[in-house]
């Protein structure tokens, strides 16, 4: 038995059945690569949801968790420590906001937002004590939690989860006619990611982030950018608000704002927005905790200082180009922005996981979301070598045809 099978024995057996990933076995990574438990190698194309933007084990990220780990990792909120305000002023300064909550994960940053919109909806705005509405969209995805997946259009994240949270709407992604006509004087706030990376990389039309903000503007509602996935130079912008130059009331940040190295995230906003929160209103433990604020700022000065959302434009428009070189008659559309990719194979031809499946087997790792997207995200600090390695076999497998497969909703 290879050491693979072993481990995919014992997940199997202790593990809950909540996911599907490929039978592959990862034991340590740096840069764009990783190496599996039989020694075999694989270019990293998935930067595990973009979290490793600034690539595994990055050293100066490493540098700063070794040394923090030798003065103190926790404190709670019951007190300060001397990282967590470097860390916020450092994000809030990148950023352009004046306040940032912080927090753990990307979905504690959505619950986040929402507590915060709402509030605001009822003390500021003043709409009526339990009305308060939320606008969000067709195919979104902000996390797992019973509250985010109440506003999700996918069948399989509510089955067997109700009762839901009430006070959601959803209207078509990149069509702002429909958001003007949802708003109504209840609505506190619209939630929306710049690019729906997991409903399947889903560019909206060009100038559609700028029609959100006029009509939020127009109508007293909310802004609200979701760039857990998006942000951070992924798109070849720091923001991906930044393509149109659009400036949301607030923000969720997550994923690679710790490199990788740990769970962190922030909500950032206005003044006005941020001032409905009082002391016992909201918090974590973990939240702003001096080992995750250092990592953090150690992520940060590594996006910036390396110029990784500059280094993701122009790889990304080189990368998107050679992709739609391909020609494969299984192709249906390649889209995307910056090092956030998603190939959508014709239903025809089968679902993407196969293709993800062969791809594996010659190295390269990626995933597919919506039965028929592959998605392509490399960390950020891959080589141009490195992908046209990639391509060769990319444009091999994408070529070939596989048996339509049976759809699997929901897999991720």
């Amino acid at each position: 038995m290879t050491k693979t099978a072993k481990f995919l024995e014992e997940v199997n057996r202790w593990g809950a059945n909540n996911y599907k990933p490929l039978n592959v076995v990862l034991e340590r990574g740096l840069g764009a690569w990783v190496w599996d438990v039989d020694g075999k190698k694989y270019l990293d194309c998935l930067s595990a949801y973009s979290a490793v933007n600034q690539g595994h084990c990055n050293p100066t990220i490493a540098a700063a968790a070794k040394a923090q780990l030798d003065r103190i990792t926790l404190t709670s909120r019951a007190f300060h420590n001397d990282q967590m305000g470097p860390f916020l002023h450092q994000i809030c300064e990148l950023a352009g906001f004046p306040k940032a909550l912080p927090m753990n994960t990307g979905a504690e940053g959505v619950e986040t937002a929402m507590k915060c919109v709402r509030k605001w909806g009822y003390k500021v705005k003043g709409i009526p004590e339990g009305k308060a509405e939320i606008i969000g969209f067709e195919g979104n995805f902000h996390g797992r939690t019973i509250s985010v997946i109440s506003w999700s259009s996918e069948a399989q994240y509510k089955d067997g989860f109700g009762p839901l949270t009430p006070g959601f709407k959803l209207v078509p992604f990149g069509d702002a006619a429909a958001i003007e006509k949802a708003i109504t004087p209840n609505t506190c706030a619209i939630i929306v990611e710049p690019i729906q990376g997991e409903g399947g990389v889903i560019v909206p039309p060009q100038g559609y982030l700028t029609k959100i903000r006029e009509l939020c503007t127009k109508h007293n509602v909310l802004m609200v950018a979701d760039e857990v996935q998006t942000g951070l130079g992924r798109t070849g912008k720091l923001f991906a608000c930044n393509w149109e130059n659009v400036k949301p009331d607030a923000m969720i940040l997550g994923k690679a704002l710790a490199g990788g190295m740990y769970p962190v995230s922030v909500f950032l906003a206005t003044e006005a927005v941020m001032g409905v929160f009082k002391p016992g209103d909201h918090g974590s433990t973990f939240g702003g905790n001096p080992l995750g604020a250092a990592i953090g700022r150690a992520a940060l000065n590594v996006l910036v200082e390396e110029k990784l959302a500059d280094r993701a434009n122009e790889l990304g428009e080189w990368f998107m180009d050679e992709l739609r070189k391909i020609g494969s008659p299984h192709i249906k559309d390649v889209r995307g922005k910056g090092l956030l990719i998603g190939v959508e194979m014709r239903k025809e031809s089968g679902t993407a996981r196969p293709y993800c499946e062969a791809l594996a087997e010659r190295g390269i790792l990626c995933k597919e979301t919506h039965e028929q997207v592959v998605r392509f995200a490399p960390p950020l600090v891959v080589s141009k070598e490195d992908l046209e390695w990639a391509l060769k076999h990319i444009g091999e497998v994408l070529s070939m045809s596989f048996a339509k497969q049976p759809a699997m909703a929901g897999a991720r």
